[in-house]
């Protein structure tokens, strides 16, 4: 039986996010000093995402927990998620997210995991049905909208590495974004960028996967943005020349979970999340298949074997912990 998640898991994962996302120390800004003014702590920085080690941790973090109170309202961290997003979300703390956006220092801030995750928070927020929070976020999604609409076209390569890095990751979240706020301009962006990129990639051999610190598989989220973005008929098609011989579990690479030697090893740990991310990737591209194709039974197994791995060590050292629940929450929902 496929694991699913529940809502005692999620008020565990809640749990483990609520003891972060405001835990400023230890961190690890992604920040440039133009001068010794530019010398301040994260919370003088980020008012709002300061926690869990680094920014994009704790946008993702601040994602998970508001797709767990939508997803279970009733969750006995329910009121504490509230009591967080009324604190955080109001006009003063997101101007000054805003604010840091706007120095020239910080053109490329977080691009592009950073910004695909804070457009994937800003849609989920957009599915509340009070939409307080969802406004409040509205200044900072549409700064980082902004940033994709201005890059993508200056983008002549796609980023293939399996890290922070990855453009397809970047795309896919967006794509979220661009549907919930009906932003057709975008969605058709991101879809022309996706396939000017990846639209004549064929026979992927996946040969370098997993490297040390990955923690995405450089071909599935490739093929998890173009499932997300193409025509259902048109990426099964595209994922026939991609990935050819999934039905026989190749490249086996993809298939075969990484192995973890130091989880308190920052770098090493990724390969948690490398487990929990094709897990996540692998049962999204089974959803595009139909029902006993040998296809979607090989994706599904492998997912399962991903997810056996990756669960039992969401939390633990503080190097995994303070990021590791929202690609299981990813991974369980898919």
């Amino acid at each position: 039986m496929q694991p699913t998640l529940n809502e005692d898991l999620a008020a565990r994962f809640a749990d483990i996010a609520l003891g972060h996302v405001t835990r400023e120390y230890p961190n690890k800004p992604d920040h440039v000093l133009a001068g010794p003014q530019d010398a301040r702590t994260p919370s003088e920085l980020h008012p709002v995402f300061y926690g869990s080690y680094d920014w994009h941790s704790c946008v993702h973090s601040h994602w998970m927990l508001a797709y767990l109170l939508r997803r279970f309202p009733g969750i006995a961290p329910a009121a504490r998620i509230e009591q967080l997003f009324d604190e955080h979300y109001v006009p003063a703390k997101i101007a000054a997210e805003c604010a840091y956006l706007a120095q020239p220092t910080a053109r490329g801030f977080k691009r592009p995991y950073g910004w695909g995750w804070l457009l994937k928070l800003a849609s989920e927020l957009a599915q509340h049905s009070d939409a307080r929070w969802s406004n409040a976020m509205a200044p900072l999604a549409e700064t980082f909208a902004q940033r994709y609409r201005d890059f993508l076209p200056l983008a002549t390569y796609p980023v293939r590495v399996g890290t922070h890095f990855n453009t397809a990751f970047g795309l896919r979240m967006a794509a979220d974004y661009a549907q919930a706020t009906s932003d057709t301009a975008l969605a058709e962006l991101l879809l022309s960028t996706a396939s000017r990129w990846y639209g004549d990639d064929t026979d992927c051999p996946a040969w370098g996967e997993p490297s040390g610190d990955d923690f995405q598989s450089s071909a599935l989220i490739e093929a998890e943005c173009m499932r997300r973005l193409l025509p259902p008929d048109e990426f099964v098609s595209w994922l026939d020349r991609f990935l050819p011989r999934i039905a026989s579990r190749e490249p086996a690479t993809l298939f075969r979970p990484a192995s973890v030697s130091d989880r308190t090893d920052g770098k090493i740990a990724h390969l948690d999340g490398l487990n929990l991310s094709r897990a996540w990737c692998w049962r999204s591209i089974a959803s595009s298949l139909p029902e006993g194709n040998a296809r979607r039974i090989a994706a599904l197994q492998a997912a399962d074997e991903h997810l056996a791995l990756g669960l039992p060590h969401v939390a633990g050292d503080y190097m995994g912990e303070h990021w590791l629940a929202s690609f299981a929450v990813l991974a369980l929902e898919a």
